[in-house]
């Protein structure tokens, strides 16, 4: 089963929009920037904002994060001072943090998308579902008995996995109220038949439409309506009859941002509002408009919807999106290829050790705790200096992982540094090890230099080619660290269906963690 393409998108990265400075980095702060710290979602928008600092004179400076870790970081204060606004696909979760909402001050709804199914124009027609009601439950069934297979992102990095996967739990409950944790413990048996049917996992709602177009295999996607009509093949748009989660894109006012940063908040919220920037935005990003009266794609579902009850307890939301991770999804198969060689001593082997650990739960934030190592998933640590290590196999158990995921941590605090660099003989080794039926297969590669012994990247790619295509599906994450070789890492991840993630700017255990939601 292959996964998801994708690239870093959880690091936090400084981007200008086109209205940034002439040397192209981000525009400066002032008085004429906001700083909005937004979802990966809303990078789309970019070239739409940068016409606001001529139009209205408001200069916007995005910095990217994941979901998770862009909720705590408001709820925590710590975007206060740095940033005057969010601009996240939906505020619910982060409203559910204890003191996120006093952190919050007025929010401004920008634009619709549901999270629906989209299926290749066949096998809807195969399904009966191009036409007709269709019900969460009929699709849960349908999936259930192999009828189709499907991406999605994963709940724990995407708002869009997370709205599909408590959708289909208030669907399948029938909760007529905010979804309860009794409720969504009901149907975890139906739910684990709905989600056998998964075929690609991501971490991004983009990437997981890239992965989905290189995949002929893979029958459909639930995802964003926008992402789907934004694709090259056409789909088939299924609205099931019973009720989706839409995202809203709240541009929403941090209670921390100064008066003059207020000002350009409300500038710009009524900019992004106004008939002519929202029909760009349907144009542009086939999104829903908020404002009466700008027709929306005609492409788009024409029935009024429906809007899934959502839970309001936290605890509810986390232990649903564990449930997902450890017991509903299908499990994960990873291999760490991890560079040990001499350059590595010090500083460097630290911070891989800690990188490890940290996958291990000593990372106890809400976004660690669901990126550290899962029930019922193989992991493989293949270390290398100047020739590949021996594999060290472990299985974290779905109940009780305490034992496993302690052996894995004594493990990684026992790497050592010498030797060379043989990175293509060590990445062919993790490729002559088979994925196990029923998992998703992954490879992540790190290194801090460039190949110094073994064979070299024309030999990879040959033997790479060579390789049955069961194999061939398992994609590499390159992690660029020290003194990569940026363009043959690039290379790699892009022969292999897999993606860069940089830790030279940010670092390696932030990179390790960005990985996991899309493994």
């Amino acid at each position: 089963m292959r996964r998801g393409a994708g690239c870093a998108l959880a690091a936090v990265l400084l981007l200008a929009t086109a209205c940034g400075s002439g040397d192209g980095g981000p525009p400066a702060d002032g008085p004429e920037v906001l700083r909005v710290l937004a979802g990966s979602e809303i990078k789309d928008l970019e070239p739409l904002l940068g016409k606001a600092a001529a139009e209205i004179g408001v200069r916007v400076r995005l910095t990217y994060t994941g979901t998770l870790d862009g909720a705590e970081r408001v709820a925590g204060g710590r975007a206060d001072g740095e940033l005057d606004a969010t601009w996240f696909s939906s505020n619910r979760y982060l409203s559910l943090i204890d003191g996120a909402p006093a952190r919050l001050s007025t929010q401004t709804k920008i634009m619709v998308s549901p999270v629906v199914l989209g299926l290749k124009p066949a096998k809807a027609r195969e399904l009966g579902w191009d036409k007709g009601r269709v019900s969460w439950s009929d699709i849960a069934a349908a999936a259930g008995q192999g009828r189709f297979s499907f991406g999605m992102t994963n709940p724990a990095s995407s708002n869009s996995g997370f709205s599909a996967l408590v959708g289909v739990a208030a669907a399948l409950s029938g909760a007529d109220g905010a979804l309860s944790a009794e409720q969504a413990r009901a149907v975890t048996p139906r739910l684990k038949d709905f989600f056998s049917a998964q075929r690609l996992t991501a971490g991004s709602s983009g990437w997981l439409a890239d992965a989905y177009a290189r995949d002929p295999d893979v029958d459909g996607m639930v995802n964003y309506e926008s992402v789907l009509l934004g694709l090259r093949d056409p789909v088939t748009l299924v609205y099931p009859d019973d009720g989706v989660v839409s995202a809203d894109y709240p541009l929403t006012l941090l209670a921390s941002a100064a008066e003059p940063k207020r000002r350009l908040y409300g500038k710009l919220a009524a900019w992004l509002r106004t008939p002519a920037v929202q029909r760009e935005i349907v144009t542009g990003t086939h999104r829903r408009p908020i404002t009466p009266g700008v027709a929306p794609d005609p492409r788009s579902g024409a029935a009024q919807l429906i809007e899934l009850p959502f839970p309001n307890r936290r605890g509810t939301a986390d232990e649903l999106i564990a449930t997902y991770l450890d017991r509903v999804r299908v499990p994960a198969e990873a291999r760490f290829v991890l560079d040990t060689s001499g350059s590595m001593r010090g500083d460097r082997i630290d911070a891989l050790r800690q990188a490890l650990v940290a996958l291990t739960g000593a990372d106890t934030s809400a976004s660690g705790t669901f990126s550290r190592f899962r029930g019922r998933e193989s992991v493989t640590m293949i270390p290398f200096n100047d020739r590949p290590g021996t594999p060290v196999p472990f299985t974290v158990p779905e109940r009780d992982p305490a034992g496993a995921l302690a052996r894995i941590k004594e493990f990684a605090e026992g790497l050592q540094a010498n030797g060379g660099t043989a990175i293509y003989d060590s990445l062919a080794a993790a490729y002559d090890r088979p994925v196990p039926p029923g998992h998703y297969g992954s490879i992540v590669l790190m290194t801090d230099g460039e190949n110094t012994d073994g064979s070299d990247y024309a030999a990879f790619e040959s033997r790479y080619r060579a390789l049955p295509e069961d194999r061939r599906r398992t994609p590499t994450f390159v992690v660029l660290f020290g003194e990569s070789d940026d363009g043959e890492m690039r290379r790699i991840a892009a022969l292999t269906g897999g993606a860069v993630f940089d830790a030279r700017s940010t670092s390696l255990s932030g990179a390790f963690k960005e990985i996991r939601g899309y493994q």
